[in-house]
């Protein structure tokens, strides 16, 4: 299930024109504001995982840089598709 969340996460920045899911960006987003996002919803991802450890084990483990950057890789793989959809699949359907 949180694999699902942080997929869905992941995918948004790509997937949507609102900032957020809230604020609409006259002209669109751009593509730093799209990684903006994608930092933020990284972030609240690992809140998300970190109060899913808590439920489950009563407590969250310490964690050094590494697995900060080898989530954040696999965050940016699971985001893969929404990219994809942006930049390669939706200027092919409007030709």
């Amino acid at each position: 299930m949180l694999i699902i969340v942080v997929l869905v996460l992941a995918n948004i920045p790509w997937l949507t024109e609102r900032f957020f899911l809230v604020f609409v960006i006259a002209g669109g987003k751009t593509v730093l504001l799209r990684l903006v996002e994608l930092l933020a919803f990284y972030l609240l991802s690992l809140v998300v995982a970190a109060m899913v450890e808590m439920q489950f084990s009563g407590n969250v483990h310490a964690q050094e840089w590494e697995f900060f950057w080898s989530t954040f890789c696999a965050y940016l793989v699971l985001s893969v598709p929404g990219l994809i959809y942006r930049y390669q699949w939706l200027p092919l359907t409007r030709k």
